[in-house]
């Protein structure tokens, strides 16, 4: 796990490096080339893909994503945690810019989706999710956090009598229905922003999702919600390829650069450990009570 953190860059090696303009580097980018507000580091054009888009890496994610991806349209996107490490992807590809698809994301897991290079959507590996797409080695561990009212009392022990909310199509909505198994219908949302939004006007009692994502709402929503609890799950997060990727070998090398040369780790320092307000690692593990 990151340094008092649930969102963890996975590298257990490698000093942690500053990133710096692509020609401290030994490369030389294009002056058409646009990465947002990231910072690029490495060697521009150290690895060759066939991209979907000339020039760009294609990259579907699903939008809003604070922290991970900071803007709520693909237009608007210029940073964030995601969005940086798909900038640093291009930047060693000898590609100049990030082209953004915003799709829903139980199209991108299901494998609905086509055209694009790779998904980076915080995106839990699982064997499911494996037979419809492939996936690079893990870059991000998860948990599921557990979101409730301010002032609400729901603990590991009465959590199942409430009425929880999960995001569709998730491994959220998974662990709900087949381990914790509420006593009371699960409703699912398509988007994170109603299914808290859902929580605060009472409509649900608790919502079950990425402990990763859940932390920027605390913040947001200016107190009204809290997170009480997480479950370890043993996943992580991967970035998705369609089935037969040319660029899946070269992607992955990239990925493993990034752990092993500490770019990551300093996407996660910037971008979402500055900006949650909350140490995870401070945030209960709540166990799953056997069902009467």
């Amino acid at each position: 796990m990151r340094a008092a953190a649930a969102i963890v860059s996975l590298a257990v090696s490698g000093a942690l490096i500053v990133a710096t303009s692509a020609c401290d580097h030994g490369g030389s980018a294009s002056a058409n080339a646009h990465y947002g507000d990231c910072q690029v580091s490495g060697h521009y054009g150290e690895f060759h893909l066939s991209p979907r888009t000339a020039g760009a890496l294609t990259v579907r994610t699903t939008l809003p994503a604070p922290g991970w991806w900071n803007g709520n349209t693909p237009e608007s996107v210029k940073s964030g945690y995601e969005y940086c490490m798909a900038a640093n992807i291009a930047y060693r590809s000898g590609l100049d810019r990030v082209k953004v698809l915003n799709t829903p994301f139980p199209d991108i897991v299901s494998g609905k989706s086509k055209d694009f290079d790779l998904a980076l959507a915080q995106i839990t590996i699982t064997p499911e999710r494996s037979e419809v797409a492939e996936f690079s080695e893990p870059y991000l561990s998860s948990t599921l956090g557990v979101l409730i009212r301010d002032g609400d009392k729901i603990n590991e022990s009465n959590i199942r009598e409430a009425r929880i909310g999960v995001a569709e199509g998730t491994t959220g909505e998974e662990f709900v229905k087949d381990r914790l198994k509420p006593t009371k219908p699960v409703t699912t949302y398509a988007n994170d922003p109603e299914m808290v939004t859902a929580l605060e006007e009472g409509r649900i009692d608790a919502v079950v999702h990425d402990t990763t994502i859940l932390l920027a709402y605390p913040q947001q929503r200016e107190g009204r919600v809290r997170i009480v609890g997480q479950y370890r799950t043993d996943q992580g997060y991967g970035a998705l390829y369609p089935k037969g990727s040319p660029n899946r070998r070269d992607v992955d090398r990239i990925i493993r650069q990034l752990i092993d040369d500490g770019t990551l780790t300093k996407l996660s320092a910037v971008y979402l450990g500055a900006a949650f307000g909350q140490d995870p690692a401070k945030i209960p593990y709540f166990t799953v009570a056997a069902s009467s």
